[in-house]
C-alpha cells in the first residue's frame, strides 16, 4: 500500500469522525475508537502495518492521553469537593458583587483569567483554573458555557506564543534557532492578539446580553431544555448538608496551593490535584462512608470524560505515532497526509505559501496534533518554500501564529477534551461555536503580521 493511499485514508478517517460528531450520530469516545480501528485494520490488510505494529501504535497513544486522563479524574473530584463544600458560592458572591449584572464584565474577566492562567503555557492547567472558577458565574448569569470556552481558547491561543510554550519551542527547534529569538519576532503579533482577545470578550458579552443573559435573564435558545435539565440535576446534587462554610479560608488556601503547584511545574500536572483531593476529603469530609458518598457524586462525569480520553489514545496512536522496524521507521498516517499536502500546494500557490498556510492552519488543526504539525508539516513546508525562494522564518511564523489560535478547538489536543469535559459541553458544540471566530481571529493576526512586514504577501 502506497503512502499516498495511506494519507488519503487518513483524511477520510478524520472527515468521518468530524461528520459523525457534528451530526450527533454517536459519542466522541465511540467515534475515536471506531474509525481509527477501521483504518488500522485496512492498513494491516493492505500490508502497511502488521498487527504487532498496530498494537504498538495504540499502546504508544496512551502516552499522550494517559496523564491528561489522570488530571481530569482528580481535577473533577477536587473541584467537585470544593463546590460541595461551598467555596465557589462565596467566590461567586464576591464576583457578582464586583461585576453586578454586567455580562460584558464577566466575559472580559474570563479573558483576563485565561491570559494570566496560561502564562505557564499549560492548556490543561489553564482550563482547570478558568472553567471551574467562571462556569458557576455563567450559569447564574444565564450565559452559555460555549461562550466561556470560546473566550478562553482565544486568549490561551495568544498566550501560547510564549517561548516556553510547546508550539514556539517546536518551531524554533525545526528552524535551529533559540525559542526566545523566534518569540521576539512574534511579540508584536502577540500583543495585537491580546488586545484582540479582549475585544472579542467584549463582543461576546454584547452577544450574550442581546440573548437576554444577566441575573434575571434566560438561557440562550440553543439546548434550553437540555441545559435546564442539567442545571436542575446539578442543583439537586448540591446538598446543603455538604456545605462547609467554616472551612472556606482553608479550602481557598488549599486551592491556591494546588494552582501554585501547577504553575511551579515540577510535578506532573495531575499530582497537585491528587494531593488536593486527599487533603480536601480528609479535612472536609472525614470518615470513609462520607468520602465514598462524595466520590460517587462526581464519578459519572469523571468516568465519561476519562473514557473519551482513553478512546482518543486509539486515535492518536494509529494516526500520529510511528513504528520502527529494525533500522527503518514506517511513516505515520499523519506524515503521509502531510506528503499529500506537499504534492498539492506547490503547483497552485507555492509563491504565496505563508499566506496559504495561514489561511489553512485552522482547518488543518482539526486533523493534526501539535507534534505532527510542527515536526511533520513544518519541515515539508520549509522545503517547498525554498523551491520558490521563500525563507523559512515567515513560513514558521504563519504556522505558529495561525495554528496557535486553533490549538484548543482541536480534538487532537488532549487539553481540548479536558476543557469541554470541565464545562460539560459536547466537543461538536465547542467547535461549532468557536471555529469561525477562531479562523477569523487567526486571519486578522496574519494580516497584522503582513502589515508589519513579518510575513510576505
Amino acid at each position: 500500500m502506497s503512502q499516498t493511499i495511506v494519507g488519503l485514508l487518513g483524511f477520510l478517517c478524520i472527515i468521518a469522525i468530524v461528520v459523525t460528531l457534528f451530526r450527533s450520530i454517536t459519542l466522541p469516545s465511540i467515534a475515536f475508537i471506531l474509525f481509527p480501528s477501521i483504518l488500522g485494520l485496512i492498513l494491516v490488510i493492505g500490508g502497511y502495518y502488521s498487527f504487532d505494529n498496530l498494537a504498538s501504535l495504540i499502546k504508544s497513544g496512551f502516552s499522550s492521553t494517559g496523564p491528561t486522563a489522570a488530571l481530569f479524574v482528580f481535577s473533577v473530584l477536587y473541584f467537585g469537593i470544593m463546590t460541595d463544600a461551598g467555596m465557589f458560592d462565596v467566590i461567586i458572591g464576591k464576583l457578582m458583587g464586583l461585576v453586578g449584572d454586567n455580562v460584558i464584565g464577566v466575559c472580559v474577566m474570563t479573558a483576563v483569567i485565561a491570559l494570566i492562567g496560561h502564562l505557564d503555557g499549560g492548556g490543561a492547567s489553564t482550563f482547570c483554573i478558568v472553567v471551574p472558577a467562571m462556569l458557576p458565574v455563567y450559569k447564574k448569569m444565564h450565559m452559555r458555557p460555549t461562550t466561556l470556552l470560546r473566550i478562553a481558547v482565544l486568549a490561551m491561543g495568544v498566550l501560547n506564543l510564549m517561548p516556553w510554550a510547546g508550539p514556539t519551542m517546536r518551531a524554533a527547534s525545526v528552524l535551529g534557532m533559540e525559542a526566545g529569538k523566534l518569540w521576539n519576532t512574534l511579540l508584536p503579533i502577540q500583543i495585537f492578539g491580546i488586545v484582540l482577545s479582549l475585544a472579542h470578550a467584549v463582543l461576546a458579552g454584547v452577544q450574550e446580553k442581546a440573548r437576554g443573559a444577566g441575573l434575571d435573564g434566560k438561557l440562550a435558545k440553543e439546548g434550553t431544555a437540555e441545559e435546564t435539565e442539567e442545571g436542575g440535576a446539578e442543583q439537586a446534587a448540591n446538598d446543603p448538608a455538604l456545605a462547609r462554610p467554616k472551612l472556606f479560608a482553608f479550602n481557598l488556601a488549599l486551592t491556591i496551593a494546588v494552582i501554585a503547584m501547577l504553575i511551579w511545574d515540577v510535578f506532573p500536572s495531575y499530582v497537585p490535584f491528587m494531593c488536593g483531593v486527599v487533603i480536601a476529603l480528609l479535612v472536609n469530609y472525614p470518615g470513609a462512608k462520607m468520602q465514598k458518598k462524595i466520590i460517587n457524586l462526581h464519578a459519572g462525569p469523571a468516568l465519561t470524560m476519562c473514557s473519551t480520553l482513553m478512546a482518543a489514545a486509539v486515535l492518536m496512536g494509529i494516526l500520529v505515532k510511528t513504528v520502527t522496524v529494525g533500522d527503518a521507521t514506517i511513516p505515520s498516517v499523519v506524515t503521509c497526509m502531510s506528503n499529500i499536502i506537499k504534492m498539492i500546494l506547490p503547483a497552485a500557490l507555492g509563491k504565496h505559501l505563508p499566506l496559504v498556510i495561514g489561511i489553512l492552519s485552522v482547518p488543518l488543526a482539526l486533523a493534526f496534533d501539535t507534534d505532527s504539525y510542527f515536526y511533520g508539516m513544518l519541515p515539508v513546508m520549509i522545503g517547498i518554500g525554498e523551491g520558490f525562494g521563500i525563507s523559512a522564518l515567515p513560513i514558521a511564523v504563519a504556522m505558529v501564529v495561525c495554528r496557535n489560535c486553533a490549538t484548543f478547538i482541536s480534538p487532537m489536543v488532549p487539553a481540548t477534551l479536558l476543557g469541554v469535559g470541565l464545562a460539560d459541553v459536547d466537543i461538536k458544540d465547542h467547535i461549532k461555536a468557536s471555529f469561525m471566530y477562531v479562523w477569523g481571529f487567526s486571519i486578522l493576526c496574519m494580516l497584522f503580521a503582513i502589515v508589519l512586514g513579518i510575513m510576505p504577501l
